[in-house]
């Protein structure tokens, strides 16, 4: 039966997206292409373009903002706030229901098995997903440039913030001054960020008391200032409640990413679970609303800009250079969190598989999680 109203066609379709919507954001948009374009036909194929180019150009989750975007194309305002809200609520529901089993069994020894094997696979994932943006973000020598920059300074524990930031700046400036590339790839940009981190290092590295308000600022934070995949996430997350606040290990980060990449909908919901180990139910809620609020803010009021920053010169190469230096933020974080996942030589013929089979077929990545964890479990069995 079809609902009588568009914000109930809205509320229904992405409240069943939000079930099914397995594989990503490249899945998702494909998904909804399906639905809005090929059946329901709420927009042309060229009008689906712009607004995905719109949400490229915007920081926040592509396929929930695509969401967003048309929520709004076929109920306005109320339907801007539905196509998003019953996106993410199915695996918000699905992600705190985990985190509660988390925290509860998490200690038990086949949880312990289960994810030895998932976490591999987990590495392998970020891999293929690095390896398959790079392809498409890379182009030319000068984005591979900054890109090494952002990896190379990363690691070298320069904030992540302003190295997007600064890789949006340099593209642009070094593509309007002929051959300026050569010296932003030699220096320029960790002489200006390391000048800069100190100051920014200076207010945030100090640790922060465990609370509520700071889970919620933290998260509304990363929501505002998140360009690239979802899986640029695990920089922020690992900067954030690892390495400054101290409320989360390592492993505990590779299980949160675990079961954002395994469960439906949108990657981001990883904040859930986060927040939930944090703060409890409480925790999972503000988690939640921090990190996917500035989606709503930042489609809200690009709307009316469309036009314009599609046409613009300028703000492509912004786009550019954050997209390069994000996916450099994700080889540091990646390089990082294999220390905590592959600790044997079972683990690492399983992320080595892992990622072969990710990059070399469509093979769908819930089921090489599902075999990851089927062959940690097996182990446990073989080992005991």
């Amino acid at each position: 039966m079809r609902p009588a109203t568009p914000l109930g066609e809205v509320a229904l379709l992405f409240v069943k997206l939000g079930v099914i919507g397995f594989g990503g954001p490249a899945a998702h948009i494909a998904l909804m292409r399906e639905e809005v374009v090929t059946r329901r036909k709420w927009v042309s194929d060229e009008r689906f373009l712009d607004l995905l180019g719109m949400t490229n150009l915007i920081p926040g989750p592509n396929s929930t903002e695509m969401a967003i975007h048309l929520g709004y194309v076929r109920a306005g305002w109320p339907g801007l706030l539905a196509g998003g809200a019953c996106f993410i609520l199915p695996a918000m529901a699905i992600v705190w229901a985990l985190a509660w089993a988390y925290v509860r069994y998490g200690g038990e020894p086949q949880v312990g098995w289960l994810l030895y094997g998932v976490k591999p696979v987990i590495i392998a994932v970020v891999v293929q997903a690095i390896w398959g943006l790079g392809r498409t973000a890379v182009k030319g020598t000068l984005l591979a440039a900054v890109a090494l920059a952002a990896l190379v300074l990363s690691l070298a524990g320069v904030n992540e913030i302003l190295l997007l930031l600064a890789g949006g700046l340099v593209v642009p400036l070094a593509r309007s001054v002929r051959g300026a590339w050569v010296a932003v790839a030699a220096a320029p940009v960790a002489t200006v960020l390391g000048g800069a981190v100190p100051v920014v290092a200076q207010g945030m590295a100090t640790g922060a008391p465990l609370g509520l308000t700071t889970l919620f600022v933290t998260f509304l934070k990363i929501g505002s200032v998140l360009y690239g995949s979802g899986y640029v996430l695990l920089a922020f997350l690992r900067n954030d409640f690892v390495d400054r606040l101290h409320w989360l290990t390592d492993r505990q980060l590779l299980d949160a990413v675990a079961i954002g990449q395994f469960t439906p909908g949108p990657v981001l919901t990883t904040a859930t679970f986060v927040g939930y180990l944090v703060g409890g139910g409480a925790g999972a809620v503000l988690a939640t609303v921090g990190i996917f609020l500035p989606s709503f803010v930042f489609v809200a009021a690009s709307r009316p800009l469309l036009l314009k920053i599609r046409g613009s010169r300028w703000t492509a190469a912004f786009l550019d250079g954050v997209n390069v230096a994000a996916l450099g933020l994700m080889a540091a974080v990646v390089w990082e969190l294999a220390q905590a996942a592959v600790t044997d030589g079972l683990t690492a013929l399983l992320a080595l598989v892992a990622a072969v089979l990710f990059i070399g077929s469509k093979v769908n990545s819930v089921w090489l999680i599902l075999g990851g964890g089927g062959i940690g479990l097996a182990a446990r069995y073989l080992v005991g």
